[in-house]
């Protein structure tokens, strides 16, 4: 019998008990029934639960991006800039791992008219770089550029130039940067060819919901772990967290998956099998019913997480407001 992450969610229990209880059985299960995808979804779990029961090299890492922060609070002095950080909150990991096992399986089908190989899933599992993301936001604010358009290109131009020194400045003080592969690599003139290879431009290649985006991945060599940062305008921000990219609709989300699940006859293929259906029990899950400690729910919309069930737990928060603010009234 397939077990899933919606199983646990009803004992009272901490987010931590939650991983340690679900990532024990799937080990299990995994080996009694010659699985080697769960075996790999137990490795991705016990990552998770280590960033949250060993995070002290969390502050030594927020210390080091800190030192960026300084820098740019006095290279970009006009700009308005917010840096956020957060480990992903598990539920949306979950989602993620066995999401992506749903669309590259249907994706290799589509194409091939076969299963992919177990080898390929299993290369492709092992991408997942951003349990722990560190976020930069940008605005020039309207006092200092009126014209929408003017300002929107001057934040664009700033986005990119703080791109071009970010890699070397953060490979100074013990990260390492990842090559992308060639991933939504970047055609912008502004990026410099040096760092070109490492950055997935989502500014260039925007997703058809309209996100927008810089990323690139870093392995801390301190704390021998992955992390991804993410830069962006205010503008891509809320495309991301408030509009359509957050927000595509639950209907044609679930139009989406239900073609997925009729092109893919149930049956033939366990791995997408017990990966759609843990992501389908999780987006039909009712936060209001979930009894996790530190976690409380009106609705799937109104929610108290301070233990980073639904949304990710929060690890460094620091904001620059824009200097010469009152230029237009001193």
């Amino acid at each position: 019998m397939m077990i899933s992450l919606n199983d646990y969610l009803y004992s009272g229990d901490t987010v931590l008990k939650i991983l340690k209880k679900y990532t024990r059985d799937l080990k299990i299960s995994a080996e009694e029934n010659q699985n080697e995808v769960d075996r790999i979804h137990a490795m991705f779990l016990k990552r998770t639960s280590d960033l949250l029961e060993h995070n002290d090299f969390l502050t030594a890492q927020s210390q080091k991006i800190r030192e960026f922060y300084k820098y740019m609070a006095k290279e970009y002095a006009s700009l308005s800039f917010t840096f956020k950080g957060r480990i992903k909150s598990l539920i949306r990991a979950e989602t993620k791992f066995n999401g992506y096992i749903v669309e590259y399986i249907y994706d290799y089908y589509t194409e091939h008219g076969a299963y992919p190989p177990l080898e390929e899933l299993k290369k492709k599992l092992d991408g997942f770089r951003d349990l722990i993301a560190y976020r930069i936001v940008i605005s020039m604010p309207k006092c200092h550029i009126s014209d929408d358009q003017e300002r929107e290109k001057e934040e664009i131009r700033n986005l990119y130039a703080i791109a071009n020194v970010m890699k070397d400045f953060l490979e100074e003080r013990g990260f390492r940067a990842e090559p992308a592969f060639g991933v939504k690599e970047s055609n912008s003139p502004l990026l410099k060819d040096a760092v070109r290879p490492y950055y997935r431009d989502y500014i260039c290649h925007a997703k058809r919901d309209g996100y927008r985006s810089l990323h690139i991945t870093f392995f801390d060599e301190s704390a021998k772990c992955y992390m991804e940062m993410q830069l962006r305008t205010k503008e891509m921000d809320d495309i991301a967290e408030i509009g359509p990219a957050n927000h595509l609709g639950y209907e044609k989300k679930q139009e989406s998956e239900r073609a997925r699940r009729d092109r893919i006859p149930e049956g033939e293929n366990i791995y997408f099998d017990e990966a759609y259906e843990r992501v389908r029990k999780l987006q039909e899950l009712e936060l209001a019913k979930v009894d996790v400690n530190m976690f409380s729910a009106v609705n799937n919309s109104l929610m108290n997480d301070g233990c980073g069930l639904y949304r990710g737990r929060l690890i460094l928060p620091y904001e620059h407001l824009s200097r010469f603010q009152n230029d237009l009234i001193d």
